[in-house]
């Protein structure tokens, strides 16, 4: 390796790490450990945290032991080459950026390695500031890879349907729907108990449509006075009423554009509902006060947890406006009927409230999970998501257990637990039984939930993908 001038430390080197801030961590593998130390060192002074190897066969473990931000790597080795050095990084983690440090006469073995994804290469004898840069070029492109992939989870996690978590058949099955729905100018009435999440099953309708970049607004219907219902609506001019001091705009010409989500519709008085119909009908709305009409383009979701029908039947809704609204039905199911979701909610909400409260939580025990599977949830998903919340703002050890429920989980005297719910016996059935059994009937359980899908299984276990694929094979799990 040739010298060059040393220039002025640079920044420490980081990347974005869950909210923290974590160094860039590289491995360089070298069978010429002399070698190996001078380009770990030279990067290790500019703050990155190096791990040095002499041999392919090291580098390998450490792939598999450790993640690296970014892989240095001989081309020819005695052992296990460079090549194979780049599958293994990029098969453990495919953001990892690796570079590939050869000699002359194997140049075409170099660009062979660019082909299947090496980063860059760099020949021998190196030049300590070229490798320098080919590591800033590289650190900087993984961090931009995390933050357009945290970019788009945060948008799924918040608008997608991803962000509609469930894997059990129903909300499969509704996911596929709204993905039909969406791109569609239709009206869509949503049905589901309270705190099923039709708001969020709006929202993520909107932002899958055409007019994703406009407004949407939500109104609660059942919350206004039939006066303020309507000034909320439509607006009104001043000196409409007492309090009018000033023009306002309403929720139509606010949302012109977008997408206006009218909440527990079915609890709207009957004047308003004639006014709402002849806006559906007409495209316009007039400002309570005035006679001027204004001129709207505004696609209608709403929702109810009321039968319609029934308030159709009892004259306390108009049938034809229940037909404006419901172009289009879907129906979210309560938490009980997708009650093989749990797991899937409990470790969305378990990160999304650690994050918040800047807590560290590893995970949630079993008993507690068996008490979660055995309630009823009246509340559904809406009541589950603040159980996990007050859970994880009273532990205190990391762990979520059963000392952390609610009372509302837990009330005084209840007998211990079933949780049949989920698929599995009662705690009592399990005590007594061998670990390696229970561990064995987590896991099948655990794989049921998630459709086989393993990485979603080993994250909600709490383990790395290798270790459940090893017990996958030593239970003999299909």
């Amino acid at each position: 390796m040739t010298g060059s001038r040393e220039s002025p430390p640079s920044p420490t080197p980081v990347l974005p790490d869950a909210g923290t801030q974590k160094l860039v961590r590289v491995l360089v593998v070298d069978n010429d450990i002399v070698h190996a130390r001078t380009m770990g060192e030279g990067l290790s002074r500019l703050g990155y945290q190096c791990s040095i190897v002499g041999s392919g066969t090291e580098g390998a473990k450490k792939i598999e032991q450790e993640s690296f931000d970014v892989v240095v790597t001989d081309l020819m080795m005695n052992d296990i080459g460079g090549l194979e050095i780049l599958s293994r990084a990029k098969l453990a983690s495919p953001e990892t950026e690796v570079i590939v440090v050869t000699g002359h006469g194997t140049v075409p073995s170099a660009v062979a390695a660019m082909q299947q994804g090496a980063f860059t290469y760099l020949q021998k004898p190196l030049d300590l500031s070229h490798l320098r840069t080919a590591v800033d070029r590289a650190s900087e492109g993984v961090r931009l890879k995390r933050q357009n992939l945290e970019l788009h989870q945060r948008l799924d996690e918040k608008f997608g349907f991803e962000g509609v978590v469930g894997s059990s058949p129903q909300m499969l099955s509704l996911i596929e729907r709204l993905k039909r729905i969406a791109p569609t100018d239709a009206t869509l009435l949503i049905q589901g108990e309270t705190g099923t999440g039709k708001e969020l099953v709006a929202q993520a309708v909107h932002q899958n449509s055409p007019r994703k970049n406009k407004t949407f607004v939500a109104l609660n219907c059942a919350a206004l006075s039939e006066n303020i219902l309507e000034s909320e609506l439509f607006g009104h001019v001043r000196g409409a009423f007492t309090d009018a001091s000033s023009d306002r705009v309403g929720k139509f010409e606010y949302a012109n554009g977008g997408t206006l989500f009218l909440d527990e519709v079915g609890d709207m008085p009957m004047a308003t509902q004639i006014k709402l119909l002849r806006v559906l009908e007409s495209g316009e709305i007039t400002r309570v006060g005035s006679n001027t009409p204004v001129r709207v383009n505004v696609r209608i979701l709403s929702a109810t947890n009321r039968n319609l029908e029934e308030a159709i039947a009892a004259g306390a809704f108009r049938s034809d406006l229940y037909h404006r609204l419901k172009v289009v039905t879907i129906a979210i199911p309560s938490l009980r009927e997708r009650s093989a979701d749990l797991p899937l909610l409990i470790e969305h909400f378990i990160r999304l409230f650690s994050k918040r409260h800047g807590k560290s939580i590893k995970g949630m025990s079993l008993p507690a999970r068996m008490k979660l599977a055995a309630f009823a949830w009246p509340g559904n998903v809406r009541q589950l998501r603040n159980v996990i919340e007050s859970m994880v703002v009273v532990d205190c050890d990391e762990t979520l257990d059963v000392d952390d429920l609610p009372v509302e989980i837990e009330p005084a005297g209840a007998p211990v637990e079933e949780a049949g719910a989920a698929g599995l016996p009662g705690l009592a059935g399990l005590v007594g039984r061998p670990l390696e059994e229970i561990e064995r009937l987590f896991i099948a359980e655990t794989l049921k939930v998630t459709g086989g899908n393993r990485e979603q299984a080993a994250e909600m276990l709490g383990i790395g993908e290798r270790t459940l694929y090893r017990k996958i094979k030593e239970f003999q799990l299909s």
